[in-house]
Protein backbone atom coordinates (compact mmCIF):
# COMPACT_ATOMS: atom_id res chain seq x y z
CA UNK A 1 0.00 0.00 0.00
CA UNK A 2 1.49 3.63 -0.78
CA UNK A 3 1.77 6.60 1.67
CA UNK A 4 -1.02 8.14 -0.62
CA UNK A 5 -4.40 6.05 -0.17
CA UNK A 6 -3.32 6.63 3.88
CA UNK A 7 -3.23 10.10 3.60
CA UNK A 8 -6.94 9.79 1.55
CA UNK A 9 -6.22 12.45 -1.05
CA UNK A 10 -6.66 15.38 1.48
CA UNK A 11 -4.18 17.45 -0.51
CA UNK A 12 -7.11 18.19 -3.35
CA UNK A 13 -8.79 20.54 -0.37
CA UNK A 14 -5.96 21.05 2.36
CA UNK A 15 -3.24 22.98 1.88
CA UNK A 16 -0.35 22.45 4.91
CA UNK A 17 -0.07 25.12 7.09
CA UNK A 18 3.12 27.77 6.36
CA UNK A 19 4.78 30.51 8.36
CA UNK A 20 2.34 33.04 6.62
CA UNK A 21 -0.74 31.66 8.35
CA UNK A 22 -2.55 30.78 11.53
CA UNK A 23 -5.97 29.43 12.53
CA UNK A 24 -7.85 30.90 15.54
CA UNK A 25 -9.67 29.11 18.06
CA UNK A 26 -12.68 31.11 20.72
CA UNK A 27 -14.09 29.59 23.87
CA UNK A 28 -16.92 29.92 25.05
CA UNK A 29 -17.62 28.52 28.42
CA UNK A 30 -21.11 29.20 28.56
CA UNK A 31 -23.34 25.57 29.85
CA UNK A 32 -26.88 25.70 30.47
CA UNK A 33 -26.38 22.54 32.10
CA UNK A 34 -23.18 20.62 32.91
CA UNK A 35 -22.94 17.26 31.09
CA UNK A 36 -22.28 14.13 32.92
CA UNK A 37 -19.11 12.93 31.57
CA UNK A 38 -17.70 16.79 30.78
CA UNK A 39 -14.40 17.85 31.90
CA UNK A 40 -14.27 20.45 29.82
CA UNK A 41 -13.81 24.44 31.28
CA UNK A 42 -17.36 25.37 31.55
CA UNK A 43 -19.73 27.41 33.83
CA UNK A 44 -23.44 28.25 34.07
CA UNK A 45 -23.11 32.28 34.40
CA UNK A 46 -25.96 34.70 34.08
CA UNK A 47 -26.17 37.22 31.93
CA UNK A 48 -24.24 40.38 33.84
CA UNK A 49 -21.22 37.63 34.10
CA UNK A 50 -21.97 36.70 30.34
CA UNK A 51 -21.23 40.43 29.13
CA UNK A 52 -18.60 40.35 31.59
CA UNK A 53 -16.60 37.43 29.41
CA UNK A 54 -17.78 38.90 26.04
CA UNK A 55 -15.85 42.13 26.68
CA UNK A 56 -13.05 40.52 28.31
CA UNK A 57 -12.87 38.24 25.02
CA UNK A 58 -12.88 40.90 22.30
CA UNK A 59 -10.42 42.95 24.37
CA UNK A 60 -7.92 39.88 24.26
CA UNK A 61 -8.96 39.53 20.52
CA UNK A 62 -8.08 43.89 20.14
CA UNK A 63 -4.95 43.45 21.85
CA UNK A 64 -3.35 40.24 20.02
CA UNK A 65 -1.64 41.08 16.27
CA UNK A 66 -0.31 39.38 13.92
CA UNK A 67 0.69 40.20 10.56
CA UNK A 68 -0.30 36.24 9.45
CA UNK A 69 -3.61 35.41 7.63
CA UNK A 70 -6.31 33.31 9.10
CA UNK A 71 -6.53 29.98 7.72
CA UNK A 72 -9.68 28.43 10.41
CA UNK A 73 -11.87 30.07 12.85
CA UNK A 74 -13.21 27.45 15.50
CA UNK A 75 -15.93 28.84 17.73
CA UNK A 76 -15.82 25.79 20.78
CA UNK A 77 -16.97 25.22 23.96
CA UNK A 78 -19.13 25.23 26.24
CA UNK A 79 -22.16 25.96 23.87
CA UNK A 80 -21.44 28.34 21.52
CA UNK A 81 -24.86 28.22 20.44
CA UNK A 82 -25.93 29.60 23.45
CA UNK A 83 -24.25 33.34 21.82
CA UNK A 84 -26.91 35.44 21.33
CA UNK A 85 -27.11 36.77 17.96
CA UNK A 86 -25.33 40.46 19.16
CA UNK A 87 -22.81 38.43 20.54
CA UNK A 88 -22.52 36.36 17.69
CA UNK A 89 -22.06 40.03 15.28
CA UNK A 90 -19.94 41.45 17.96
CA UNK A 91 -17.50 38.35 17.97
CA UNK A 92 -16.63 38.59 14.27
CA UNK A 93 -17.13 41.70 13.68
CA UNK A 94 -13.85 42.22 16.14
CA UNK A 95 -12.06 39.40 14.24
CA UNK A 96 -12.50 40.84 10.70
CA UNK A 97 -11.23 43.82 12.29
CA UNK A 98 -8.09 42.56 13.57
CA UNK A 99 -7.24 39.81 11.28
CA UNK A 100 -6.59 39.46 7.55
CA UNK A 101 -8.51 36.61 7.05
CA UNK A 102 -8.45 34.76 3.16
CA UNK A 103 -11.26 34.26 1.19
CA UNK A 104 -11.90 30.10 0.97
CA UNK A 105 -11.10 30.26 5.07
CA UNK A 106 -13.18 27.55 6.92
CA UNK A 107 -14.88 28.79 9.70
CA UNK A 108 -16.70 26.49 12.47
CA UNK A 109 -19.42 26.50 15.00
CA UNK A 110 -20.36 23.94 17.57
CA UNK A 111 -23.78 23.59 18.39
CA UNK A 112 -26.29 21.76 20.69
CA UNK A 113 -29.63 20.89 18.99
CA UNK A 114 -31.35 22.54 22.26
CA UNK A 115 -29.88 25.78 22.14
CA UNK A 116 -29.66 26.53 18.15
CA UNK A 117 -32.67 27.71 15.76
CA UNK A 118 -33.31 29.45 12.62
CA UNK A 119 -32.49 33.11 13.77
CA UNK A 120 -29.17 31.85 15.10
CA UNK A 121 -28.34 29.70 11.84
CA UNK A 122 -28.51 33.09 9.64
CA UNK A 123 -26.80 34.67 12.01
CA UNK A 124 -23.83 32.35 11.60
CA UNK A 125 -24.38 32.67 7.80
CA UNK A 126 -24.27 36.06 8.06
CA UNK A 127 -21.07 36.33 9.66
CA UNK A 128 -19.54 33.54 7.32
CA UNK A 129 -20.02 30.29 9.33
CA UNK A 130 -19.60 27.84 6.79
CA UNK A 131 -19.25 24.80 8.61
CA UNK A 132 -21.95 23.22 11.74
CA UNK A 133 -20.29 21.13 14.24
CA UNK A 134 -23.65 19.33 16.52
CA UNK A 135 -23.13 17.78 19.75
CA UNK A 136 -25.48 15.04 18.67
CA UNK A 137 -23.92 12.47 20.89
CA UNK A 138 -26.84 9.74 20.65
CA UNK A 139 -30.15 9.16 19.32
CA UNK A 140 -31.29 7.53 22.16
CA UNK A 141 -33.71 9.18 24.53
CA UNK A 142 -32.77 7.09 27.26
CA UNK A 143 -29.04 7.29 27.11
CA UNK A 144 -29.15 10.94 26.59
CA UNK A 145 -31.17 11.49 29.52
CA UNK A 146 -28.84 9.57 31.18
CA UNK A 147 -26.01 11.49 30.67
CA UNK A 148 -27.60 14.55 31.37
CA UNK A 149 -27.97 16.08 27.61
CA UNK A 150 -30.37 18.76 27.21
CA UNK A 151 -32.14 16.87 24.23
CA UNK A 152 -33.98 14.35 22.61
CA UNK A 153 -33.52 12.18 19.59
CA UNK A 154 -36.34 13.86 18.06
CA UNK A 155 -35.01 17.76 18.84
CA UNK A 156 -31.82 16.55 17.24
CA UNK A 157 -33.17 15.06 13.94
CA UNK A 158 -35.20 18.13 13.41
CA UNK A 159 -32.36 20.49 14.31
CA UNK A 160 -30.46 18.76 11.52
CA UNK A 161 -33.11 19.11 8.81
CA UNK A 162 -33.07 22.91 10.05
CA UNK A 163 -29.42 23.48 9.96
CA UNK A 164 -29.35 21.12 6.70
CA UNK A 165 -31.51 24.39 4.79
CA UNK A 166 -28.82 26.58 5.93
CA UNK A 167 -25.49 24.73 5.42
CA UNK A 168 -23.53 21.80 3.33
CA UNK A 169 -20.68 21.51 5.61
CA UNK A 170 -22.14 19.64 8.68
CA UNK A 171 -19.65 17.20 11.26
CA UNK A 172 -21.75 15.08 13.73
CA UNK A 173 -20.29 14.21 17.61
CA UNK A 174 -21.14 10.77 18.58
CA UNK A 175 -19.94 8.98 22.16
CA UNK A 176 -18.54 5.72 22.00
CA UNK A 177 -19.16 3.69 24.69
CA UNK A 178 -21.71 4.69 26.56
CA UNK A 179 -24.37 2.42 28.67
CA UNK A 180 -26.62 -0.05 27.03
CA UNK A 181 -24.94 1.10 23.78
CA UNK A 182 -22.96 -1.49 22.05
CA UNK A 183 -23.05 -0.02 18.74
CA UNK A 184 -23.33 3.37 17.35
CA UNK A 185 -24.05 2.21 13.37
CA UNK A 186 -27.59 2.34 13.46
CA UNK A 187 -26.85 6.55 14.72
CA UNK A 188 -24.63 6.99 12.09
CA UNK A 189 -27.04 5.65 9.34
CA UNK A 190 -29.89 8.03 10.13
CA UNK A 191 -27.06 10.86 10.66
CA UNK A 192 -25.97 10.09 6.91
CA UNK A 193 -29.49 10.47 5.95
CA UNK A 194 -29.57 14.09 7.46
CA UNK A 195 -26.76 15.26 5.26
CA UNK A 196 -23.61 15.04 7.87
CA UNK A 197 -20.81 14.88 5.94
CA UNK A 198 -18.62 14.50 8.83
CA UNK A 199 -18.90 12.31 11.79
CA UNK A 200 -16.35 12.60 15.50
CA UNK A 201 -16.94 9.52 17.03
CA UNK A 202 -14.59 9.67 20.50
CA UNK A 203 -13.96 7.19 23.05
CA UNK A 204 -16.04 7.66 26.78
CA UNK A 205 -13.53 9.29 28.31
CA UNK A 206 -14.26 9.20 32.23
CA UNK A 207 -12.80 12.02 33.96
CA UNK A 208 -12.05 12.86 37.77
CA UNK A 209 -14.40 15.51 39.24
CA UNK A 210 -16.98 14.83 36.72
CA UNK A 211 -20.50 13.31 38.05
CA UNK A 212 -20.28 10.57 35.59
CA UNK A 213 -17.03 9.93 37.74
CA UNK A 214 -18.46 9.79 40.96
CA UNK A 215 -21.81 7.09 39.44
CA UNK A 216 -18.95 4.78 38.09
CA UNK A 217 -17.57 4.80 41.13
CA UNK A 218 -20.89 4.29 43.31
CA UNK A 219 -21.72 2.21 40.48
CA UNK A 220 -25.28 3.90 39.40
CA UNK A 221 -23.58 3.67 35.48
CA UNK A 222 -22.24 1.15 33.90
CA UNK A 223 -20.33 1.89 30.34
CA UNK A 224 -19.29 -0.41 28.19
CA UNK A 225 -15.73 -2.44 29.07
CA UNK A 226 -12.97 -2.02 26.62
CA UNK A 227 -13.65 -5.04 24.60
CA UNK A 228 -16.97 -3.51 23.97
CA UNK A 229 -16.09 0.05 23.04
CA UNK A 230 -13.27 -1.66 20.64
CA UNK A 231 -15.99 -3.95 19.21
CA UNK A 232 -18.29 -0.26 19.05
CA UNK A 233 -15.70 1.23 17.18
CA UNK A 234 -14.58 -1.56 14.48
CA UNK A 235 -18.40 -1.94 13.64
CA UNK A 236 -18.08 1.82 13.24
CA UNK A 237 -15.30 1.91 11.34
CA UNK A 238 -16.31 -0.67 8.50
CA UNK A 239 -19.86 0.58 8.23
CA UNK A 240 -18.34 4.16 6.97
CA UNK A 241 -16.40 2.88 4.95
CA UNK A 242 -18.88 0.80 3.14
CA UNK A 243 -21.06 4.70 3.02
CA UNK A 244 -17.20 6.33 1.21
CA UNK A 245 -16.64 8.08 4.59
CA UNK A 246 -12.80 7.87 5.18
CA UNK A 247 -11.56 7.50 8.48
CA UNK A 248 -8.44 10.75 8.06
CA UNK A 249 -8.18 10.63 11.38
CA UNK A 250 -8.27 7.97 15.11
CA UNK A 251 -11.68 9.20 15.62
CA UNK A 252 -12.61 11.55 12.60
CA UNK A 253 -14.67 10.20 9.15
CA UNK A 254 -15.66 12.55 6.25
CA UNK A 255 -16.50 12.07 2.85
CA UNK A 256 -14.08 13.85 0.89
CA UNK A 257 -13.52 17.30 0.61
CA UNK A 258 -15.03 17.81 4.19
CA UNK A 259 -12.41 17.02 6.52
CA UNK A 260 -12.02 19.57 9.15
CA UNK A 261 -9.15 21.86 8.09
CA UNK A 262 -8.94 23.24 11.70
CA UNK A 263 -8.29 20.30 12.99
CA UNK A 264 -5.86 18.65 10.18
CA UNK A 265 -3.91 22.43 11.08
CA UNK A 266 -3.06 21.19 14.73
CA UNK A 267 -2.17 17.54 13.61
CA UNK A 268 0.47 19.11 11.02
CA UNK A 269 1.66 21.35 13.94
CA UNK A 270 0.73 24.45 12.31
CA UNK A 271 0.33 27.45 14.70
CA UNK A 272 -2.83 28.56 16.19
CA UNK A 273 -3.92 31.28 18.19
CA UNK A 274 -6.29 30.68 21.13
CA UNK A 275 -8.62 32.85 22.75
CA UNK A 276 -11.00 32.60 25.88
CA UNK A 277 -10.93 30.90 29.24
CA UNK A 278 -8.44 27.69 29.09
CA UNK A 279 -7.57 28.58 25.31
CA UNK A 280 -4.02 27.29 24.22
CA UNK A 281 -1.83 29.01 21.80
CA UNK A 282 1.02 27.49 19.51
CA UNK A 283 2.88 30.62 18.45
CA UNK A 284 7.04 30.62 17.77
CA UNK A 285 7.78 27.24 19.25
CA UNK A 286 6.08 28.34 22.66
CA UNK A 287 2.71 26.75 23.68
CA UNK A 288 0.51 29.64 25.66
CA UNK A 289 -2.08 28.61 27.53
CA UNK A 290 -5.16 30.99 29.42
CA UNK A 291 -6.27 30.24 32.93
CA UNK A 292 -8.47 28.08 33.53
CA UNK A 293 -10.86 29.89 35.77
CA UNK A 294 -13.06 33.43 35.18
CA UNK A 295 -11.27 35.35 37.17
CA UNK A 296 -7.63 34.09 36.45
CA UNK A 297 -8.83 34.71 32.62
CA UNK A 298 -10.04 38.23 33.61
CA UNK A 299 -6.34 39.01 35.19
CA UNK A 300 -5.03 37.86 32.02
CA UNK A 301 -2.92 34.91 33.60
CA UNK A 302 -1.05 32.88 31.05
CA UNK A 303 1.01 29.55 31.46
CA UNK A 304 4.35 29.56 28.55
CA UNK A 305 6.43 26.61 27.54
CA UNK A 306 8.99 26.66 24.71
CA UNK A 307 8.78 24.06 23.10
CA UNK A 308 12.08 21.75 22.95
CA UNK A 309 13.71 19.43 19.71
CA UNK A 310 12.79 16.72 21.96
CA UNK A 311 8.67 17.76 22.38
CA UNK A 312 8.64 18.53 19.11
CA UNK A 313 10.25 15.24 17.86
CA UNK A 314 7.77 13.12 20.48
CA UNK A 315 4.87 15.51 19.06
CA UNK A 316 5.33 15.40 15.14
CA UNK A 317 5.27 11.39 15.74
CA UNK A 318 1.92 11.66 17.98
CA UNK A 319 0.62 14.09 15.75
CA UNK A 320 1.09 12.48 12.51
CA UNK A 321 0.77 8.17 13.48
CA UNK A 322 -3.13 9.06 14.55
CA UNK A 323 -4.12 10.57 10.93
CA UNK A 324 -3.45 10.58 7.61
CA UNK A 325 -0.56 13.22 7.30
CA UNK A 326 2.45 11.00 8.45
CA UNK A 327 5.08 12.32 9.92
CA UNK A 328 8.14 14.10 7.92
CA UNK A 329 11.07 12.00 8.39
CA UNK A 330 13.39 14.92 7.03
CA UNK A 331 12.06 17.09 9.72
CA UNK A 332 12.74 14.77 12.32
CA UNK A 333 16.66 14.21 11.24
CA UNK A 334 16.99 18.22 11.41
CA UNK A 335 15.87 17.56 15.36
CA UNK A 336 18.55 15.21 15.47
CA UNK A 337 16.36 11.79 14.81
CA UNK A 338 16.94 9.36 12.48
CA UNK A 339 13.87 6.95 12.59
CA UNK A 340 15.03 5.47 9.87
CA UNK A 341 17.84 3.74 11.99
CA UNK A 342 15.19 2.74 14.88
CA UNK A 343 14.58 -1.10 14.94
CA UNK A 344 10.95 -0.69 15.97
CA UNK A 345 10.82 1.50 12.44
CA UNK A 346 12.23 -1.24 10.59
CA UNK A 347 10.24 -3.71 11.94
CA UNK A 348 6.96 -1.78 11.27
CA UNK A 349 8.01 -1.36 7.79
CA UNK A 350 9.08 -4.90 7.11
CA UNK A 351 5.79 -5.92 8.39
CA UNK A 352 3.26 -3.48 6.92
CA UNK A 353 2.31 -1.83 9.23
CA UNK A 354 3.75 1.39 8.81
CA UNK A 355 4.51 2.77 4.82
CA UNK A 356 6.93 5.47 3.33
CA UNK A 357 6.32 7.93 0.47
CA UNK A 358 8.03 10.88 -0.67
CA UNK A 359 9.65 11.39 2.40
CA UNK A 360 6.85 10.40 4.93
CA UNK A 361 5.78 7.40 6.97
CA UNK A 362 2.27 6.74 7.55
CA UNK A 363 0.72 4.32 9.57
CA UNK A 364 -2.36 2.14 7.85
CA UNK A 365 -5.69 3.43 9.21
CA UNK A 366 -6.50 -0.22 10.36
CA UNK A 367 -4.01 0.15 12.90
CA UNK A 368 -5.32 3.70 13.86
CA UNK A 369 -6.78 2.39 17.22
CA UNK A 370 -3.52 1.18 18.02
CA UNK A 371 -1.44 4.40 17.56
CA UNK A 372 0.04 4.31 20.88
CA UNK A 373 1.39 1.22 21.05
CA UNK A 374 3.31 2.48 17.61
CA UNK A 375 3.95 5.93 19.24
CA UNK A 376 5.66 4.59 22.09
CA UNK A 377 8.03 2.47 20.00
CA UNK A 378 8.61 4.47 17.52
CA UNK A 379 9.59 7.90 19.96
CA UNK A 380 13.87 7.74 20.75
Amino acid sequence: MKGSEVRTDVGAFYTPSSENDISIYIHIPFCERKCSYCAFVSFCLDKSEREKYINSLLEEIENFSTPKKVKTVYIGGGTPSLLTKDEIFAIFSKLREKFDIVENVEITIEVNPNSVDEEKLRAYKEVGVNRISVGVQSLSNKTLKSIGRLHTKEEAIEKLKLIKKYFDNISADLILGLSGEKSVTKYAKELIKLNVKHISSYMLEIHENTKLFNDVRDKKYRPLDENGMAKSYDKLVKFLKKRSFKQYEISNFALTGYESKHNLNYWNYGEYVGFGVSAHSFLSHKRMANADTLQGYYKREQKEEKITNAMEIEERIMLGLRCCLGVDISILKNLGYDIQKSESYRKFLKEGEIVEDDGKFYLLPKYFKFADYYILNLLP
